[in-house]
């Protein structure tokens, strides 16, 4: 690996079917360790139910609030500052309570493939 700086205008962000959107910030075979997206869910939306395989995610949550839900934990206020650990095959959820746009980083190791994901919702 090169030293090297990426910047992503902000035009690259995407809708993703999970329900939020989302500007890869980084994520590329030249870095298999680690992705970096910023999500972003607006109000009074939520994501999807579902997991990630063979991959730990991490939100750090930069602004807005919410509630997340991962796992078999009982669903927990989130803010700027908080940061949710996710490991493989957990099931989460994230839903924006507040009136503006809940926004996060999502960090995963490895980095993300959509092959790694799987919507579970009922």
């Amino acid at each position: 690996m090169q030293a090297h700086i990426i910047n992503t205008p902000e035009s690259a962000e995407y809708y993703f079917e999970e329900g939020c959107f989302i500007l890869e910030l980084s994520n590329s075979v030249q870095d298999p360790a680690l992705s970096i997206a910023r999500a972003r869910v607006k109000a009074g939306m939520s994501t999807r139910l579902h997991r990630l395989t063979g991959l730990v995610e991490r939100y750090v949550i930069l602004s807005g609030l919410g509630n997340v839900e991962v796992a078999d934990l009982p669903a927990q206020p989130v803010s700027a500052g908080s940061v949710v650990i996710i490991p493989s095959r957990c099931s989460q959820k994230i839903t924006n309570t507040g009136a503006e746009d809940l926004i996060f980083l999502a960090l995963c190791t490895p980095r993300f493939e959509t092959q790694f994901y799987e919507d579970i919702e009922p």
